[in-house]
């Protein structure tokens, strides 16, 4: 019998998932299918109780239903706890299990895609929104030497730390504003440097220093298809520039795997995605 998956979001015909899920399959030789689903706006849950239903086997969540997806499950992973969200949805029996795979996509990224490690560098994410809730632990659990959290008001930032680094701090973490990323309060550069805010969706430029970058710098933004003007500010200082392409891949080569059991290759699939993006 043939398994079931899907990507459930809205919009969702924009959606690259059903593509990589496909090259996972055709990779593994795994029997099944994953498509895109389109949910009302506010029919998310009965339209994931149909695919239960169904005898779905998982789902992955977009926006703007993850933190529904959250409230859904009544299991959810510590990465999931964490975030506060779900991209990840498993179906059991008489449950529904919530994880969330983005962070990890992340930092295996950087680390192994990118070669660059976590360990022992002194690491900048900006934002403390959804997007940078969700990647904090498993940086965290990739132990730099310390991590700077930026963003426009200090109480978001400070209720992000608290929630999810108390438990798992394992470094030193400084909590601060754009406005002090640069000097005189600006002492260093960064060695990785993480953009998880929306603005390259409005295309404004953060208020932040060129200094915050060395030639060594890792600057990475986790939208992609576009050149953004963080992307553009990091490139003129000549840092290392990246976008999110990879992160998505690798997110859902890790839902795969939680699904599978089995970790796709994934290059091959950022270098397709890309020539496709190009």
């Amino acid at each position: 019998m043939t398994d079931h998956y899907a990507v459930i979001g809205n919009p969702i015909a924009h959606s690259k998932s059903p593509i990589i899920h496909e090259a996972f399959r055709l990779q593994t030789h795994q029997d099944l299918s994953y498509e895109a689903v389109l949910a009302p706006l506010d029919g998310f849950a009965p339209l994931v109780q149909t695919l239960v239903d169904k005898g779905y086997r998982g789902a992955n969540v977009t926006v703007p239903f993850k933190l529904e997806a959250y409230q859904l499950c009544n299991a959810l992973t510590e990465r999931a706890k964490s975030a506060g969200a779900v991209n990840t949805l498993i179906f059991a029996k008489d449950s529904i299990q919530g994880d969330n795979t983005d962070g990890v996509g992340l930092v295996n990224d950087i680390e192994q895609n990118l070669q660059v490690r976590f360990a022992d560098k002194h690491v900048l994410l900006l934002g403390a929104g959804g997007a940078a809730q969700g990647v904090l632990l498993p940086i965290l659990l990739a132990q730099p030497a310390s991590l700077t959290i930026a963003n426009r008001t200090l109480e978001k930032a400070h209720f992000m730390v608290q929630r999810v680094a108390v438990a798992h701090a394992v470094c030193n973490i400084t909590v601060t504003t754009f406005e002090h990323l640069n000097p005189p309060s600006l002492k260093q550069p960064f060695d990785i440097v993480i953009n998880a805010t929306s603005t390259g969706l409005t295309a404004s430029r953060l208020p932040i220093s060129d200094q915050v970058f060395a030639q060594h710098t890792l600057a990475y933004d986790m939208m992609y298809g576009r050149e953004t003007p963080f992307m553009a500010q990091a490139r003129a200082t000549g840092a290392i520039v990246a976008d999110g392409l990879g992160m998505l891949v690798e997110q859902a080569a890790e839902a795969f795997y939680v699904w599978r059991g089995v970790r796709p290759e994934t290059a091959t699939v950022i270098s397709h995605l890309r020539k496709s993006i190009n």
